[in-house]
């Protein structure tokens, strides 16, 4: 019997983590959401992958100060089961993860390296018309003249299963501009039920990631696969670009700043205030400080100096610009 599903403005979130960097960064989520979201209604999930042979390597979150701090957010810990991608693509956890979510209950999945920033009741979430993130970078497919053209590629997929490839299309764009075709950022995406979603996700990531269409031919999947399938999770569910008003997510609500040494060069003031503000206390500086980032670039003050490098207002053209300029000061911590 299918699961009934819940009023729409109450809703679970979803982060992944493990041990490492992720572990840190899920901290910091969750600081950020028990400081801006104190009465949230939902569940909030951390969910790990289960250490199999698709994990070798012990994926698990190891008790002790950090775990705890993490614990003490009210989170709910839950592990999944990698089966289709594991330690080989790590950016498969957010397919695999929404296996273990409550059935028929509206969910938000977030990468862990974000911070909330405002109260999560304010943003119109339409869970019956999935989302995602429109902060985004023309980063696939490239084309040159020896491969097919953005839409021939696009095009082969949207046949693979099925959907209409032409409603897809934002014509306002010409056909040589990557923004014609809808493609997200998989920071953060939300539906009605994860085992619908996460169901075709996973289908869709594997078939295509096993038997690529002939016109995929000279692009890398690696690590793009996952913003290749999401496009046609959101549209086969009856979702796109348009699925939530612009300037609530990657914007006045969230801020999905990849790594700590990007926030200082590229985020709002309030962000960076914000992560200042939450790594204050002595219960929490005394875990953050260990890890290198935290410690040089919060605690020794070196994020302050790395942001006066970057005019916010005038920032290049591109992530990868900005990438390069941080690691030409020994910065590029992570």
């Amino acid at each position: 019997m299918e699961q009934p599903i819940r009023p729409a403005k109450v809703f679970n979130i979803v982060i992944v983590a493990h041990r490492g960097r992720l572990s840190f960064e899920a901290t910091l989520f969750a600081l950020s959401l028990r400081h801006t979201n104190p009465d949230f209604a939902g569940r909030f999930f951390v969910a790990t992958p289960a250490h199999n042979p698709l994990w070798p390597q012990d994926p698990s979150l190891p008790e002790g100060p950090l775990h705890d701090l993490l614990g003490q957010q009210g989170v709910e810990f839950v592990e999944f089961k990698c089966r289709d991608f594991g330690q080989a693509y790590p950016f498969g956890n957010k397919i695999e993860a929404l296996d273990v979510l409550p059935v028929g209950e509206p969910f938000v999945f977030f990468d862990s390296d974000t911070l909330i920033t405002g109260d999560l009741n304010d943003v119109p979430f339409d869970f019956a018309r999935p989302g995602a993130s429109l902060r985004r970078e023309g980063t696939w497919p490239k084309t040159t003249k020896e491969t097919p053209n953005h839409a021939t590629i696009w095009r082969a997929l949207y046949d693979r299963f099925g959907l209409d490839f032409a409603k897809s299309l934002d014509c306002s764009y010409d056909a040589t501009d990557w923004r014609r075709y809808l493609y997200f950022n998989a920071g953060f995406f939300y539906y009605r039920c994860p085992k619908v979603f996460g169901q075709l996700y996973r289908a869709f990531a594997v078939s295509i990631r096993n038997s690529p269409p002939s016109a995929l031919a000279g692009q890398t999947l690696d690590p793009w696969l996952d913003q290749v399938a999401l496009p046609l999770v959101i549209h086969a569910l009856g979702g796109g670009r348009d699925s939530l008003p612009s300037g609530f997510l990657d914007g006045r609500h969230s801020c999905h700043y990849r790594l700590i040494p990007l926030l200082y060069a590229r985020e709002s003031q309030a962000v960076v205030t914000l992560l200042e503000d939450l790594t204050t206390p002595d219960h929490v500086k005394t875990v953050f400080k260990i890890h290198p980032p935290y410690r040089r670039l919060i605690y020794e003050r070196q994020g302050q100096r790395l942001r006066q490098m970057f005019d916010q207002a005038a920032l290049p053209e591109t992530e990868q610009m900005i990438r390069k300029t941080i690691k030409q000061t020994g910065l590029w911590l992570r």
